[in-house]
C-alpha cells in the first residue's frame, strides 16, 4: 500500500468536509452529531441495512430460542440497541433489556417497539457496554451486539461484561463491520476515509479487527464467519457474524483437576445445533 497516496487522498477527503472539521474545532460538531445528525442517520440507515442484511440476520438469530432457560423463556440483553433494528428477528415472547449510551434514539426506538408487539420489553438502561453494573451476574440467556463494537471505547471491556452477565451456556451474538483484507482495495479506501469517517459518524472505527478480540476472550466456543454485506460504495462491506458460548461460570465452580467433567458440563450447556455443528472457531453456524 502506498502510504503517501493514502495520506494525500485523506487530505482531499478532509478538504471536502472542511466545514465539519471547523465545527469540530469550535466544539460545535460533537453535540450536534450526537443529538441530531447521528440519530437521524442511523434511523435512515436501519431500513436500508436490514434489507441488505436481512438474510444474514435471519440465519444468525434462527437458533436464539434454543438458549432459553429451564422455564422456556428467553432473557436477552441488547448492547447498543439504537432504534431497535434487530427486534423483528427475535422470537416471540423474548424478554429484552435494552441498553445504549444515549437517549437520542428514543423516537425511532419507540416506533420499533410499537411495531414488535411479539416481544416483552423489560427495561432501558443508559449505560456504555463496558459498564453494565445494573445487570446482574449470570442473568441473561443471550446478549446481542450489532454494529456497536466499532465505536466502543474498549472491546475487551465490553466482552468482559458480556461474559459476566451471561449465564452458563448462554450465547453472545454479534454482527460487526471490520477491517477488510489488507490486500484489497476496500482496505485501501478504509485507510483513506478513516479519520473523516470517525469524525462524521460518532467515533466509528473502520479498521478494527474485532474477530481477534473475540478469539482472545474467554468463550468456550466461537462460531464466526467473515461475510460481505452489499453496502456498495461504502467502506463498511466487510463484516463478521456469529455467536459465542459462555462456559466461564462452570469453570469457576469446578476443581482444577476435573478437565473432563468441565468439558462434559460445557457441552451439556450448549444447544443441540452447536454440538452437531462440530468444533472449531472458523466454521459456519
Amino acid at each position: 500500500m502506498d502510504i503517501s497516496l493514502v495520506l494525500f487522498l485523506r487530505v482531499c477527503v478532509q478538504l471536502l468536509v472542511l466545514p465539519v472539521y471547523l465545527l469540530s474545532f469550535l466544539g460545535i460538531w460533537e453535540p450536534f452529531c450526537k443529538k441530531i445528525f447521528f440519530p437521524f442517520f442511523i434511523e435512515k440507515l436501519t431500513a436500508s441495512y436490514n434489507r441488505r442484511a436481512s438474510g444474514h440476520k435471519q440465519e444468525l438469530f434462527c437458533n436464539l430460542q434454543e438458549f432459553a432457560g429451564p422455564s422456556g423463556e428467553l432473557t436477552l440483553l441488547e448492547i447498543g440497541t439504537g432504534t431497535g433494528a434487530n427486534f423483528q428477528f427475535y422470537p416471540p415472547g423474548c424478554k429484552i433489556t435494552c441498553t445504549d449510551t444515549t437517549l437520542n434514539f428514543q423516537d425511532g426506538l419507540s416506533r420499533s417497539m410499537a411495531q414488535n408487539q411479539h416481544l416483552q420489553f423489560q427495561s432501558f438502561l443508559v449505560t456504555p457496554g463496558e459498564d453494565l453494573n445494573q445487570v446482574a451476574d449470570s442473568s441473561m440467556d443471550a446478549v446481542v451486539c450489532t454494529l456497536v463494537l466499532c465505536s466502543v471505547q474498549s472491546i475487551e471491556g465490553v466482552l468482559k461484561e458480556v461474559l459476566r452477565v451471561l449465564r452458563t451456556g448462554g450465547a453472545f451474538y454479534f454482527l460487526e463491520h471490520v477491517a477488510a483484507d489488507p490486500s484489497s482495495w476496500s482496505y485501501f479506501w478504509q485507510q483513506v476515509y478513516y479519520p473523516t469517517w470517525k469524525l462524521l459518524f460518532d467515533g466509528c472505527h473502520l479498521t478494527r479487527e474485532t474477530w481477534k478480540n473475540l478469539e482472545q476472550a474467554k468463550f468456550s466456543e466461537i462460531k464466526l464467519r467473515h461475510i460481505q454485506v452489499p453496502l456498495y460504495w461504502t467502506p463498511v462491506q466487510s463484516h463478521i457474524i456469529g455467536y459465542a458460548i459462555n462456559c466461564q461460570a462452570v469453570q469457576l465452580s469446578l476443581p482444577t483437576h476435573c478437565p473432563v467433567l468441565l468439558l462434559v458440563l460445557c457441552l451439556g450447556a450448549a444447544p443441540r445445533s452447536l454440538l452437531l455443528a462440530g468444533q472449531g472457531k472458523e466454521e459456519g453456524y
